[in-house]
């Protein structure tokens, strides 16, 4: 009899483990949905305070995608008591999908606007007390939303979408920084007052160009420049060190910053630049320098003349590749601005 209570007992805690039945569990029978989705971008989510069950959200992912009716209703259960991993599996979805359209349950529909401040402030502290505040079948509703897109859609798709998302509200440290930290002394071009004998230019990560056009979300033509790296030490890091342009994923437009200039030439109808503009009205920032000038077809160049702005965006590998743009944004690896073009 103690036998066949020890084995009741570990037969409940390996359900409680596996997520199966009490049944198939006792039997031996235990399976796992494989392979488990990556959600270690969670983490990302703001969800206010206390540790994630990572392991417990990828298994009742996984057991959505691949519809199992029991493992969906155990883990489930579990979920909805884990508010804090429920919270980021919720906030990944609702926190930035568009839901436009989408039945929701009230309490998900109540609770969208949450998640979304979450995301654009970077705390989730009151997003995260409003699921702890639901009652059981409240979350459980959420969670049932939640799974819903996370079964339909690509979890690695969505995964991008939050580093792209996440991301764009972070900006990468000064690498010298440590270094000063440290108690090393860092020299810089601008310490050593060399005046004009350096072209700094020349000793910065180099980009290429590749003129190009799109349209703006209203269907408008609009002239765009795409950046790829000639250097090794040109990319994405470079880029988020040396510039406040924001991640994007290829919908609607970026911010428009005047500071940044697309510097164009009448006389031969060529680009000559593109800067960044400092307090003082000189410029302290150059991402590109035409080597050579080289004549833009004259459509494009009447389209330049007539928006006067150009959505600069970069950088891309291999800009001739065919994806390779939509590639780098489902990375999160794509950073744009709209620019002010001035013609000289």
């Amino acid at each position: 009899m103690v036998k066949n209570h020890g084995k009741k007992s570990r037969a409940k805690k390996r359900a409680q483990r596996t997520g199966a039945s009490h049944t198939s569990a006792a039997a031996g029978t235990l399976h796992l949905h494989e392979p488990l989705p990556d959600v270690t971008v969670l983490p990302l989510i703001p969800h206010g305070s206390g540790p994630l069950d990572l392991d417990l959200a990828a298994r009742l992912v996984a057991a959505c995608h691949a519809e199992c009716g029991p493992c969906q209703k155990s883990l489930a259960a579990q979920m909805v008591v884990d508010r804090t991993t429920l919270t980021a599996l919720a906030g990944a979805v609702y926190g930035m999908v568009p839901t436009s359209g989408v039945h929701l349950s009230e309490a998900t529909r109540s609770w969208v606007p949450a998640a979304r401040a979450a995301v654009e402030s970077g705390s989730g502290s009151e997003a995260a007390m409003a699921v702890a505040a639901m009652s059981e079948q409240d979350a459980a509703a959420l969670l049932e939303d939640a799974l819903d897109i996370w079964a339909a859609g690509d979890p690695v798709r969505l995964a991008n979408l939050v580093k792209l998302v996440t991301g764009s509200r972070q900006r990468p440290a000064d690498p010298m920084d440590a270094f000063r930290e440290a108690g090393v002394k860092v020299v810089t071009l601008d310490d050593l007052d060399l005046g004009d004998d350096i072209d700094p230019y020349h000793l910065a990560p180099a980009y290429g160009v590749m003129p190009m056009r799109t349209n703006t979300p209203d269907g408008q033509p609009m002239p765009m420049l795409l950046l790829y790296p000639e250097t090794e030490d040109a990319g994405i890091e470079d880029l988020e060190a040396r510039t406040d342009w924001k991640r994007w994923g290829l919908h609607g437009m970026p911010d428009m910053d005047p500071r940044w200039r697309v510097r164009a030439r009448i006389s031969d109808r060529s680009l000559q630049g593109l800067v960044h503009i400092g307090a003082d009205g000189e410029d302290d920032i150059e991402l590109w320098r035409a080597a050579e000038s080289v004549s833009m077809p004259a459509e494009w160049w009447d389209l330049l003349d007539r928006v006067q702005h150009m959505l600069v965006v970069g950088p891309v590998t291999e800009p001739e590749a065919p994806g390779a743009m939509e590639a780098a944004s489902e990375a999160g690896e794509l950073l744009a601005v709209v620019a002010r073009v001035v013609f000289a």
